[in-house]
């Protein structure tokens, strides 16, 4: 065992005494040790519940014969930093908690790690160092929110919360009504209800064959979340007696997976950012040219808020994210002789499994799209792609052209909203909010909903550097590369220019002639960065761009 290396031997006799001290047995001292990786904290509502998670991971690991060890992971709310300086610490974390869990995971020698995330960033940042790492894996999430409901009996969620505010702006909500949402949106622990990006990524651990069956759809107040906890405990220990580790599974055949599920279930624009940082620690490239062609052939099977009116509870009682699986499968767009975390492979897990509510689940002949939920688009202006949410947007804007209206940060344009200057036909740009120009490409919720609470969701487009939440519907195309802080083409965009957004044929232009645009490059000079000292000014000499995952090079 790996961790013979700090409990056998006369040369270990130090090392033991701190286990002594730490009030551990000679008896568990000879089991396997596992590192339980908490995210538990006070501050994010999806990880409020994740101490109890961790007793029943525990109580699981020692029922199979293991000695569990919790250390923590840190976790960001997007939705508590959403809108000031704290969202440019939201994406960055990803690095930290990747970053420090390898060096707990290693420093001591744990022989298997059980990682409990559940929001944003801190599952693809478990799933990167579950990657480097490389000892036996297991994830099990804190679980989705439930949904609220507001007095006349409609469901809510985060996003209606967000675009209420628009709403108010506009005038044709009060402030009573503002109240009532903020009271209702969030009635639960857990990961905010929709198919928002912590839902997202929960759901893909499932398909990565890192996580149980559930693992991404069971909510979180329910008793079987605390089952599955203790189900994960156990099977860690088969991991290890088997020593199948996260590479063995995370495969470049699973990541394939991940994408074509991606598509059906209509996830965030966020896991095209996350995907790819994940395979890279798995010394997988994953080339996110082939989106398109996957989603081309992957129909659209969910459409969970923000797209449609469902929610996770209603994924999960529908048969969870092996029903969509099983979807999928039997029309030939997954490869399922992949070894997942269960110790089966997927068509083995798969066997028995059935959809139970083809309304929330479409078959594939009945799909809410022939084509799937995420979109990579190219063109002058995006010559290293950009991606849109094409399941939440309004088919009329499909095709859009429409005259510029510039930003230089997401303040500049949220004020410009709320006061009424941006009107049918805009389209809004909002620049230096990039990996490296933000620094740490904030999402943009604010302004798509308050496009959205408006009444301009179906006439404005917004494209941008940064990035979005899940929780952003309508035509809202993020991760613009080169940004601007690169010096590509967003940065020499001038108001009044005509932008052409045509997201069936993937294309984004700017229709700017040739000679114009390189009098603009001759006479542009890059602002001084936005952030000089502390992390932030670290990160941003290291990030790769958002075509490449935005991870941190050496």
């Amino acid at each position: 065992m790996r961790s013979d290396n700090v409990t056998k031997g006369v040369e270990r006799a130090p090392n033991r005494s701190l286990f002594y001290a730490l009030g551990l047995t000679d008896e568990e001292m000879r089991r396997p040790l596992i590192g339980v990786v908490c995210s538990y904290n006070e501050i994010v509502p999806g990880h409020m519940n994740l101490d109890k998670i961790a007793e029943a991971v525990k109580a699981g690991v020692r029922a199979a014969g293991g000695t569990p060890i919790e250390f923590p992971a840190i976790a960001v709310c997007d939705g508590i930093a959403m809108g000031h300086i704290g969202m440019k610490y939201s994406l960055v974390t990803r690095d930290l908690i990747a970053d420090s869990t390898e060096a707990m995971a290693i420093a001591h020698q744990f022989d298997g790690l059980v990682m409990i995330p559940n929001c944003d960033k801190n599952v693809p940042g478990l799933l990167m160092a579950a990657a480097r790492v490389n000892v036996p894996t297991i994830f099990v999430s804190g679980g989705p929110m439930l949904a609220g409901h507001l007095r006349d009996g409609r469901r809510t969620c985060l996003s209606h919360m967000f675009e209420a505010v628009g709403a108010y702006h506009a005038g044709t909500l009060d402030e009573a009504g503002v109240r009532e949402y903020e009271e209702s949106a969030c009635p639960s622990c857990g990961s905010c209800s929709g198919m928002y990006t912590a839902n997202s990524m929960n759901c893909l651990t499932e398909v990565l064959g890192m996580g149980l069956r559930g693992n991404g759809t069971i909510p979180a107040p329910y008793s079987a979340r605390i089952r599955l906890a203790k189900q994960a405990g156990m099977q860690v220990m088969e991991l290890v007696r088997r020593d199948l580790k996260p590479r063995d599974i995370m495969t470049e055949a699973a990541f394939r997976n991940a994408l074509a599920m991606d598509m059906a279930l209509g996830c965030s624009t966020n896991s095209m950012l996350h995907l790819p940082a994940i395979a890279h620690e798995a010394g997988v490239e994953l080339n996110l040219d082939i989106a398109n062609d996957i989603s081309s052939r992957t129909p659209n099977l969910c459409h969970l808020a923000p797209a449609g009116d469902t929610f996770m509870e209603d994924l999960d009682r529908a048969g969870g994210v092996w029903a969509v699986m099983k979807e999928l499968a039997d029309g030939g767009l997954l490869e399922t002789d992949l070894i997942t975390c269960t110790g089966k492979t997927v068509a083995e897990n798969l066997a028995d499994v059935r959809n139970l509510d083809p309304e929330i689940i479409r078959p594939l002949d009945k799909p809410y799209s022939p084509y799937g939920g995420i979109a990579v688009l190219r063109g002058n202006l995006a010559e290293d792609g950009c991606v849109v949410k094409q399941s939440a947007v309004a088919p009329e804007m499909m095709q859009h052209t429409g005259p510029a209206r510039v930003f230089d940060s997401e303040e500049e344009a949220i004020t410009a909203i709320y006061a009424g200057k941006i009107v049918p036909g805009d389209v809004v740009v909002i620049r230096y909010e990039g990996p490296k120009g933000g620094p740490g490409m904030r999402e943009m919720l604010n302004p798509t909903s308050a496009i959205v609470g408006m009444g301009l969701g179906s006439s404005v487009a917004l494209i941008t550097d940064g990035r979005f939440s899940g929780a952003t519907r309508g035509a809202a195309i993020g991760h613009v590369c080169p940004e601007a802080a690169m010096g590509g083409l967003i940065a020499l965009v001038e108001e009044g220019d005509l932008i052409n957004v045509d997201i069936a044929g993937h294309k984004l232009e700017l229709l700017v002639d040739e000679d114009t645009i390189a009098a603009r490059r001759a006479a542009w000079v890059c602002p001084e960065p936005k952030v000089k000292t502390g992390y932030l000014a670290r990160y941003a000499k290291l990030v790769a761009p958002a075509s490449r995952g935005a991870v941190l090079e050496a």
